[in-house]
């Protein structure tokens, strides 16, 4: 079974060299697989309209080009007809993700899995990282249309989100939730520079996701 095509999303700032993310697309790419890092524009001062754009590009170019991977990662293999494709947001882009949802649909844009990690909660306690991309209103129905799946996963401990907040929002959306105990943000400060999970889940969608 090939590898799926992996589309990698940072969140605010992008994903420093010592992001899970970042060593996540070198892992992928280095056993073959196709992956995608968008760098997306003003990664310190994002608006919305334009990330969303950004995103489709990459959803539809998914479809039809070689995958390339931004930041200096390297990519190999090219997205074949028939390839699974799968999204791995953090923080921020879990929101770009959930307004991309609640969009206007576009079959063509569907993809297979998407693994939403550490999204900032609704109102003051996910600022700073959530302003300019308020929470879309909670819609199970265009989450499924987006994506065949989709899967949450927060950090015990994380200071954006609470559990209260993450099990509310898994709730809304009727997504399965993994509680990554003392991940805290799930970020390199959380100390996830790498992350074996996540890996295991990018493959082949084995869940749930554990600690490092």
């Amino acid at each position: 079974m090939s590898l799926p095509h992996v589309l990698v999303l940072p969140g605010l700032g992008g994903a420093g060299p010592a992001h899970w993310q970042n060593w996540l697309a070198g892992e992928l790419a280095r056993h073959g697989g196709s992956v995608d890092v968008p760098e997306f524009s003003a990664p310190d001062a994002p608006r919305l309209d334009v990330w969303l754009d950004e995103l489709r590009g990459h959803l539809a170019a998914a479809r039809v080009s070689s995958a390339r991977v931004s930041s200096g990662q390297v990519s190999s293999g090219q997205v074949s007809s028939g390839q699974e494709r799968v999204v791995v947001a953090h923080s921020l882009a879990c929101l770009l993700w959930l307004h991309h949802a609640a969009g206007e649909f576009d079959g063509a844009l569907r993809v297979d899995r998407v693994l939403l990690v550490a999204p900032p909660a609704p109102g003051p306690a996910g600022e700073p990282f959530a302003r300019g991309f308020p929470h879309p209103v909670p819609d199970p129905v265009s989450v499924r249309r987006a994506a065949v799946s989709t899967r949450l996963v927060v950090g015990e401990g994380d200071p954006c989100c609470s559990l209260r907040q993450a099990k509310g929002l898994a709730e809304a959306l009727r997504l399965d939730l993994d509680v990554v105990v003392g991940g805290g943000r799930l970020d390199e400060e959380s100390g996830y520079g790498s992350w074996g999970s996540v890996l295991k889940w990018a493959r082949s969608g084995r869940t749930p996701l554990t600690p490092r």
